[in-house]
């Protein structure tokens, strides 16, 4: 039975201390992360025993702090002291879970020996997932089955936390069991099981089917390409799924639902940084620079990653496919033409939206072509190189900065400090396609009546992309931004039901008419302005 809660305040009672099951399950969680980590210095026997163990008590041990943070809570809306607690308010322990974070970050990515990674036989954490791996692809564990396998855990136990917090909420519980399951069965478990259809005579690729380009950069390099075709049917058809993905399914999906149905709803990154980031949701940065700084960084990762993968594929063209009609200079050049008409289009339909973006669209456009261009001329197909570097040093380098420094490292590690989704916002092209899609194209907008909003600013301190929600709420105006990914928490924060996730018409869409509010608004001069 839920206890009386006589603090009527948004923010809860800030606890100091930890109940019976929260400690408890601190206890049991670090008891089962210990086991991990011991697995360094010792060779377990039974090592499917003591994984299991492990397993079990850090899934457990988060299941009963959860039931210890909100079993005894009334459901609605409370902040649960959040900025009165070291962790998530960027205090001294927040400071060491991001440094412990990053730094096993930099290990599992750079310094895989460290875990006991090897080629001929593994030691050490690796060689204790070893079982798991054999179970279900018949391989040896590497450090990124270890990553999958804790990055899955991850999700399915804060998930569950996450669903207990906002038990009050149906579109948060149906979307955190959406990513839950595209974690674990397309990212790990099928993937996985997949492997253990390869023989000596058929070689399947790895495949997570919900992971597309650009976000997959390395969905069209020439060695996998390979590997589809040389996998025949199959093959082919995850092929043709993948390119379908790009160019039908994803624009599609966008169109009718917003980035929302990736970003929030399947995508691995996400579903991590909204089940276990969701802690750290409010230190996203909300000031003018933080947004200024994100377009320019996430729209440049997205134009790197265009001409990295129309370069991989340049010279992969011009070596392969001598005798057909799909040559390197007809591809490069279809490129351009694709582009240059895409960005006519929507600069003829959508002048009056994009206003100045369509200058940065234009810059964006111009290098995109300026690079096309000197693929053409300064590349060397007969050695895959592009300038004076190979391409798969490119993309390499690419897979270094942008995979592994900006999505691992910073993107996930720095959760406690940048907050849960700096990757998204500043460094994923998937996120920066979607968004441009989304701006412009889609139906999806969360309105807003402002008519109800009490300025409580609560909208505001959880948008994880940093979006003055509370803004838009206090002029009534409908929340268009290419960065809102639909997570709806401004919505399932909201104690007045201001704001509702819709999908509409896309007349009046951006241009709402705007609700007087507040004693500093000038009515006439709105009116005018409008």
């Amino acid at each position: 039975m839920a206890t009386i809660q006589r603090n009527m305040s948004l923010t809860g009672d800030a606890s100091n201390y930890l109940n019976p099951f929260q400690k408890i399950g601190t206890v049991i969680g670090l008891g089962g992360l210990a086991i991990i980590v011991f697995s360094l210095f010792t060779d377990f026997e039974n090592k499917a025993l003591w994984l299991t163990v492990a397993l079990v008590a850090l899934t457990g041990g988060i299941l009963l702090f959860a039931k210890g943070s909100y079993s005894d809570r009334l459901e609605g809306i409370k902040n649960h002291g959040v900025w009165f607690k070291s962790v998530s308010s960027r205090g001294f322990w927040g400071w060491v879970a991001g440094v412990t974070l990053t730094g096993f970050y930099i290990i599992l990515y750079f310094y895989e020996g460290l875990l006991g990674a090897s080629p001929d036989s593994n030691t050490g954490i690796i060689a204790l997932f070893d079982p798991l791996s054999k179970f279900l692809s018949g391989n040896p564990a590497s450090q990124w089955f270890v990553y999958g396998t804790l990055y899955t855990i991850a999700i399915l136990a804060f998930g569950i936390k996450f669903i207990w917090k906002y038990r009050h909420n149906r579109y948060e519980q149906l979307r955190t069991i959406s990513v839950m399951f595209f974690q674990t069965a397309f990212a790990f478990l099928i993937p996985e099981l997949m492997a253990r259809l390869n023989s000596d005579d058929f070689s399947l690729p790895y495949n997570d089917l919900k992971n597309m380009w650009p976000l997959n950069y390395y969905a069209f390099d020439g060695w996998r390409i390979d590997q589809f075709i040389n996998a025949e049917t199959i093959g082919i058809v995850f092929l043709v799924f993948a390119i379908l993905s790009v160019f039908v399914i994803s624009p599609f999906l966008t169109y009718k639902y917003g980035k929302r149905w990736y970003c929030s709803w399947v995508c691995g990154c996400g579903g991590l940084a909204e089940t276990a980031g969701d802690a750290f949701r409010q230190l996203s940065d909300k000031s003018m620079t933080a947004w200024k700084v994100e377009r320019w960084v996430i729209h440049s990762v997205l134009v790197f990653s265009v001409v990295m993968t129309t370069a991989v594929i340049s010279t992969y063209l011009g070596y392969e496919s001598k005798g057909y009609w799909l040559t390197k200079d007809v591809f490069l050049i279809g490129v351009a033409v694709f582009l240059g008409l895409l960005f006519a289009i929507i600069w003829f339909f959508k002048r009056d939206e994009l206003k100045k973006d369509a200058r940065y669209g234009a810059i964006g456009y111009l290098v995109i072509v300026l690079a096309l261009i000197s693929i053409h001329y300064f590349s060397d197909t007969a050695n895959s190189e592009i300038f004076i570097f190979k391409s798969s040093d490119l993309r390499s380098f690419y897979a270094f900065l942008i995979g592994a420094v900006f999505s691992g490292v910073i993107g996930t590690g720095f959760y406690p400090i940048f907050g849960s989704r700096v990757w998204c916002r500043m460094g994923c092209p998937m996120a920066g396609i979607l968004g441009l899609q989304q701006r412009l194209f889609s139906k999806f907008r969360i309105t807003t009546n402002g008519g109800q909003c009490i300025s409580c600013g609560n909208c505001s301190t959880y948008c994880e992309m940093g979006i003055d929600v509370r803004a838009y709420a206090q002029k009534g105006e409908n929340i268009v931004r290419a960065s809102c990914v639909g997570c709806g928490i401004c919505s399932a924060v909201c104690p007045r039901g201001v704001l509702k996730l819709e999908n509409g018409p896309l007349e009046g869409r951006i241009d709402a008419n705007q609700v007087l509010l507040g004693n500093d608004v000038d009515l006439l001069d709105l009116v005018n302005k409008n």
